[in-house]
Order: structure tokens, then sequence, then C-alpha cells
């Protein structure tokens, strides 16, 4: 079992002998090697377990892997792309581990919340920002007009899963 909220052990090591034959969850091929894992209810090659962004193997560091919309991925890729549970800077409030965030300067807001000061529209993946003070502003409604030195425009970052 993989949960993606708690952090629990869900890759069992096993012998191959009782698993002779089994197809890999990762290749499909068949698996005939001395060790094997099992982990969300299926076997794998010890080589074919691995994170869907960074490609570290999980059987070898970890008892602990993370499942969130059809990818495997180990805690670093999971906090990088779900982020900790903790509360979003903009409205206070907690944002549960399983949900998608917007993160600006070390910041970590609700998608809803992440919006401009000043005309309150939504900033969405892709969009220019000016982040001031620790304040968001959207392109256009930046106080002081242009960009100046000492005042450096940040580029959302695509929100590509890896």
């Amino acid at each position: 079992m993989v949960n993606s909220r708690v952090e629990a052990p869900t890759v069992t090591v096993m012998g191959g002998g009782g698993a002779a034959g089994r197809s890999c969850g990762g290749c499909g091929g068949r698996i005939l090697d001395r060790f094997l894992l099992f982990s969300m209810e299926r076997y794998w090659h010890t080589r074919c377990l691995k994170c869907s962004c960074c490609h570290a193997p999980l059987g070898e560091f970890s008892s602990t892997c993370y499942s969130k919309g059809g990818m495997i991925l180990c805690k670093n890729d999971y906090i990088r792309l779900f982020g900790h549970s903790g509360a979003c800077c903009a409205c206070g409030q907690s944002i549960p581990a399983s949900e998608m965030v917007m993160r600006a300067q070390g910041n970590v807001y609700h998608l809803k919340c992440f919006t401009c000061a000043t005309c309150r529209n939504r900033l969405v993946p892709g969009d220019r920002f000016h982040y001031i003070n620790g304040t968001i502003f959207c392109e256009h409604d930046r106080p002081g007009g242009g960009l100046h030195a000492g005042h450096p425009s940040s580029i959302m970052s695509d929100q590509k899963v890896c």
C-alpha cells in the first residue's frame, strides 16, 4: 500500500523463490531475480521501482514511497511537488499535503490564494509576476510601473510534474 499523506513502510523486499514467474509492475517482464520488491499491490524488479521524477531506486534507500496522479515518488520529490502540510501565506489556513500548491520566494500558497494584491486575479503557471516585500503583483499591477533594478520580476515556474 502506498500512502500519499503519511510516511509509512510501503516497499517490502522479498526472496524471489515464492514469487518466481511474477510479472514486474514496471517493465512487465518476468521476475527471476533472487530478490524482488512488493509495493502498490504489485511485484517489481529491484531496478524497476524508481521515482517517476528523479529515477532514484526506491527499494535501495527507503522503505517508503508515495503515489499520486499515477506517479511513484520518493519523499523529496513528493514534498517538492505537493508540499508539506502547512499554512498558506495568503490566508493562513492549513494546506493538506495532498493538495497542489504555488510557491514564491520560499512561501507556499493555495492555488486559489495565489492572486495579485491589486486586481485579485488568480495567477496561473506561465504568468509573470512580481514579488515585492512579501506581496504578489501581476505583471500589469506592479507598484511603480515597469521593471526597476533592485525589484526584479519573477517568472512562475511551469507546474509540470518533473
